[in-house]
């Protein structure tokens, strides 16, 4: 590919494509230029809404339908924000067109759309990846370092994991994470993907041995055929011994933090997901120690706060910025990056085994 700049289209106009247009202009090497809905003034309104919070100099087209976007030769990749119980015939349709496609999470509905995804995308010979902005973060280097020098954290025993949100009445009755149609894993699709990934992270992408989930507390719509989870736990299990636990629910308070427990220490971050709103990143590591004399108990405080610069909210060294850059670095280069489909594929199987769990009275499931 010759051009300098990788050229998007953003299939959808959903809330979270308005992050990532400035993401994209801040990444330096990518352009939105197309915009795609079920009606070009719906599209149009987007990129004016847009053009508005933040501008942009060079044309961007408006296309009624997304077939239009994917038959558009000045299109190079496309961010997918649809919803994920429509989403799968649209992502092959991507990459039969040649298009890259970043998709958004949870990838699909069932880890047998995610592999028809993937291999659409290999015999396209384009990259395929997930939205997960974490992972391009400069903090999640940091950590790995820290969780493998062996002193820190030491062996890995434990992980524990949540992401929250408390919607109200309105919200469960009118958005579609609580459709069954359109995103039936509800809050473990949409946030279990998250918790799900760290630990998959911090376990250097190792697949459980067992998987076993609980809903908590789901909601049945009346435009919705099943029950769709508002409130998930799950559980999993390695071969060398080490537990995981995660919590999902859209009925309590913003969090989004995760602990890795080890024989030495232990790694704790409590914005792992979106960070705080300022210009530095962090995580903390804690080796307390228990002393006793005589009549004396005391617990004495070991804990370290590792910061590196870095903003948040589409600045330029944040991560979604950074996603949007490695993203289009891949589509400059000519080459494609395996690692993502099958962590994306490994996500999704976890999910999968989670939900099926579930369903089976929490019942241990291989993913």
């Amino acid at each position: 590919m010759s051009q300098k700049v990788c050229r998007w289209g953003i299939l959808s106009t959903a809330g979270i494509a308005k992050k990532n247009w400035h993401s994209i202009i801040n990444s330096g090497n990518g352009q939105t230029v197309a915009v795609a809905s079920r009606s070009v003034a719906k599209a149009q309104q987007f990129i004016d809404e847009c053009k508005a919070s933040v501008p942009v100099s060079h044309p961007v087209a408006a296309f009624g339908s997304y077939e239009e976007l994917l038959n558009s030769k000045d299109v190079d990749a496309v961010y997918v924000p649809l919803p994920t119980g429509i989403r799968t015939d649209w992502v092959v349709k991507a990459a039969q067109a040649g298009k890259h496609v970043m998709v958004e999470k949870p990838c699909g509905v069932t880890s047998a759309d995610v592999t028809r995804m993937i291999d659409a995308c290999k015999a396209s010979s384009v990259q395929f990846m997930d939205g997960v902005m974490f992972m391009h973060s400069a903090r999640m280097n940091a950590m790995r370092q820290v969780l493998d020098d062996g002193q820190s954290v030491g062996t890995i025993r434990r992980i524990a994991s949540q992401f929250s949100f408390c919607a109200d009445e309105s919200w469960v009755q009118s958005n579609i994470r609580a459709s069954s149609q359109l995103e039936p894993a509800g809050c473990l699709g949409d946030l279990g993907w998250y918790t799900i990934r760290i630990i998959l992270f911090a376990m250097k992408y190792e697949m459980p041995v067992e998987v076993r989930g609980r809903i908590l507390n789901g909601v049945k719509r009346p435009d919705s055929a099943e029950i769709v989870p508002m409130e998930f736990q799950g559980e999993m299990h390695f071969a060398n011994g080490v537990s995981a636990t995660f919590f999902n629910s859209f009925r309590t308070n913003h969090q989004q933090w995760a602990h890795i427990s080890g024989s030495k220490g232990y790694l704790a971050v409590n914005d792992f997901v979106l960070p705080y709103f300022g210009n530095e990143v962090s995580f903390d590591t804690g080796r307390h120690n228990f002393a006793a004399d005589g009549c004396f108990f005391n617990m004495e405080k070991s804990l370290r706060t590792h910061s590196l610069p870095e903003y948040s909210n589409n600045a330029k060294n944040a991560q979604e910025t950074a996603l949007f850059r490695n993203f289009a670095d891949l589509v400059l280069s000519g080459k494609t990056d395996p690692f993502w489909p099958e962590v994306a594929l490994k996500t999704q199987r976890i999910l999968d085994a989670a939900l099926k769990s579930a369903h089976q009275q929490s019942a241990a499931v291989a993913p």
